[in-house]
């Protein structure tokens, strides 16, 4: 998923959408789920919640949310904390603003910067998968 979720940032999906896209074309979730991931992009537009870990926490919603696997969402929410916890580990934060601090948003710096965080994002999603899910 890393390398798909970057080659897809890099040719010009934002960060949400790498993610999920990758998730996509893995296999775990629709194609539908895709538009979901665009008004996330660059932290819902306004750099509050980095968008990489938006697009996954919208693929772990969708795989083990409500009415999907889970009746009351509970599995959604603990998957859901546990990626943030595992990205905090590596970056402190989740938030865009303060992740891409020190950088003009459209240089090339900080889009190397978020291509780290998108692809960090896609392997701890891809282990809380592995480790969740039975079979596909």
């Amino acid at each position: 998923m890393k390398e798909t979720a970057v080659k897809n940032y890099l040719s010009g999906y934002s960060c949400s959408e790498s993610v999920v896209y990758a998730a996509v074309e893995k296999g775990y979730v629709p194609k539908e789920v895709l538009s979901v991931a665009t008004s996330f992009s660059g932290g819902m537009g306004v750099k509050c919640l980095c968008g990489a870990v938006a697009g996954a926490q919208i693929v772990i919603g969708s795989i083990f949310g409500r009415n999907n696997s889970d009746r009351d969402g509970m599995k959604a929410r603990a998957l859901a904390k546990e990626f943030s916890e595992k990205f905090a580990q590596k970056y402190k934060v989740n938030c865009c603003k303060v992740l891409s601090s020190g950088y003009d948003f459209h240089s090339p710096e900080r889009k190397q910067h978020c291509t780290n965080m998108v692809a960090d994002s896609c392997e701890i999603l891809e282990e809380i998968l592995k480790t969740n899910l039975v079979k596909l």
